[in-house]
């Protein structure tokens, strides 16, 4: 169920609010109905896929309830926590990295042929969410949830369940039982999701019909290829944040205050500044739960580039299983790596210069993020330096 459908606009979203308010003297009946809409927005699409979903709850709830009683016994919470991401990790793996695999092993020359499996819908962002929570419980930045509905509630509510975004456990650890709504959070909420529902159907859609255009030619000229270049980023730009939009603004209708996801990126005079305006929480979700304790900056140059190296190839690999992510993640970290060890990070390089490099090299990397293939991309990005080719498309 897309947020734009009629069913949800004209049906589902104002039955939810008429009977979530009409709860409002019962937080515990508010949060299971919540739970339930959530369950049943996400069966709307897949129905057989409310079963990954409820064993992810029940994962994490478990693992949440072993991370808070060894909170005193590092080592056990340690190996606790370590098992959770295990789990989480394996049933991305599964449904999102198994064929990729197959297709790895099969360059490598081994005889390897793995099913590709149907994906469900948002499981990128709803195990990175889950983890999130046994995370936050085990650092005591949030109170565990004892009751496994609570935590179904996290991990499902349906605002940010599809497309982000990605909503910290220790954001929103108080907001589960003890949220306040008031007609304010109402009104703003409703406001903020017409806007992002706005930046969807009257921008992202027609910048998507130029993009696709540009990128289902045969041959292409220069132009075409900056042109369809531009339209990609703003289609992909007017879709996400317009669904951060959309996302945040319903959860303040129901109480919940969801950080901020966008923050004019495309305003950036640095690659380094760019991700730290561009699907924010997803930037901070790798920073905080995977460089940091990687070890950061703090062990040298050497372990920082590796740290960068892994924190980047696991961010294109997150937003998809095809080398074209991997190689777009791979690129940024190249640029972010440079930027440090010329210190272009910490100087404000607010000229038009800077403004204009970055721009060439995020659209660069927008190319490769579309694409069907690494060299449908180089034929593209070839086009786009003037020398005329034909794509080849899957």
């Amino acid at each position: 169920m897309l947020f734009s459908s009629a069913t949800f606009l004209y049906l589902f979203l104002p039955a939810v609010l008429v009977v979530y308010y009409g709860l409002k003297w019962s937080r515990p009946l508010q949060n299971l109905f919540l739970l339930l809409a959530s369950l049943f927005f996400y069966a709307w699409g897949e129905p057989r896929f409310v079963r990954v979903m409820a064993l992810s709850i029940a994962v994490n709830w478990l693992f949440g309830l072993l991370a808070d009683r060894f909170r005193d016994r590092p080592a056990l919470a340690r190996a606790v926590t370590a098992l959770d991401v295990v789990c989480n990790l394996a049933i991305l793996f599964i449904f999102k990295y198994l064929g990729f695999t197959g297709r790895v092993l099969q360059l490598l020359g081994l005889d390897a042929r793995f099913p590709q499996i149907a994906l469900p819908i948002g499981v990128s962002f709803f195990t990175f969410q889950a983890m999130s929570y046994v995370l936050d419980v085990r650092r005591g930045r949030g109170r565990v949830q004892k009751n496994i509905l609570n935590v179904g509630l996290y991990i499902a509510f349906f605002p940010q369940l599809i497309a982000g975004p990605i909503v910290r456990y220790e954001t929103v650890a108080e907001e589960i039982l003890h949220r306040k709504e008031t007609w304010t959070d109402v009104l703003d909420g409703f406001a903020r999701f017409v806007a992002g529902l706005s930046k969807k159907v009257l921008l992202a859609n027609h910048f998507a019909v130029l993009a696709d255009e540009a990128f289902s030619l045969n041959a292409l000229s220069a132009g075409m290829g900056w042109l369809g270049a531009v339209a990609y980023a703003m289609q992909i730009f007017f879709d996400f944040s317009g669904y951060s939009d959309m996302a945040i603004g319903l959860g303040r209708m129901f109480g919940f205050h969801f950080l901020e996801n966008f923050n004019y990126p495309y305003l950036s005079a640095s690659v380094s500044d760019f991700w730290r305006r561009w699907h924010i929480s997803l930037g901070s979700w790798f920073r905080d739960y995977v460089y940091i304790p990687l070890g950061g900056s703090r062990r040298g140059p050497a372990r920082n580039a590796l740290n960068l190296l892994a924190v980047w190839a696991l961010t294109g690999l997150w937003h998809g299983a095809n080398f074209t992510f991997l190689l777009w993640g791979l690129l940024h970290f190249c640029a972010i790596g440079a930027e440090r060890l010329l210190h272009l990070d910490k100087k404000e390089r607010k000229s038009v210069l800077g403004w204009l490099v970055t721009s060439v090299f995020i659209l660069v990397g927008w190319v490769l993020f579309r694409a069907d293939s690494v060299s449908q991309a180089a034929v593209y990005l070839k086009a786009m330096a003037g020398a005329n080719g034909r794509l080849r498309h899957r």
